[in-house]
């Protein structure tokens, strides 16, 4: 029984797109510790019923083969630390409102500083206001 299989199980009889893409991710890790079950990422991309929700389980899969061949390089032997740092460990969330600046996965400082990102206030825009000349 492959690691997988001890946190997952394959017997399942329907999965949503949430389940489907953990499910996707953990098994592109699993592969790239070596646990080839192809059968089983199938299975879990066919349930899914959109090309969009299908692209999103082939894209968990291939991230997660990518983040276990970058946590393992080859010969590592220790399968069972990069599973739980990978799919056993703590979810990472982010408050909606925390928008993320500087450093390679956050906005650029001249964007930032700009504020291009915010939405302009309505009352604030006379571009958009009607000429006055029609309401007279």
């Amino acid at each position: 029984m492959g690691l997988y299989d001890e946190k997952y199980g394959t017997s399942w009889s329907t999965l949503d797109q949430d389940e489907a893409t953990e499910r996707a991710y953990a098994l592109g890790v699993a592969e790239s510790l070596g646990e080839y079950d192809r059968e089983e990422f199938e299975a879990v991309h066919d349930e899914m019923d959109t090309a969009y929700a299908k692209s999103i389980v082939e894209l968990a899969f291939r991230e997660g083969k990518n983040e276990g061949r970058e946590a393992a390089p080859a010969g590592d032997g220790d399968d069972q630390r990069v599973w739980e740092e990978l799919v056993e460990g703590d979810p990472v969330t982010v408050d909606e409102d925390d928008v993320p600046t500087g450093g390679r996965d956050g906005l650029p400082e001249a964007v930032d500083k700009f504020g291009g990102i915010e939405k302009p206030n309505p009352d604030d825009i006379d571009a958009t206001d009607r000429p006055d000349f029609l309401d007279k």
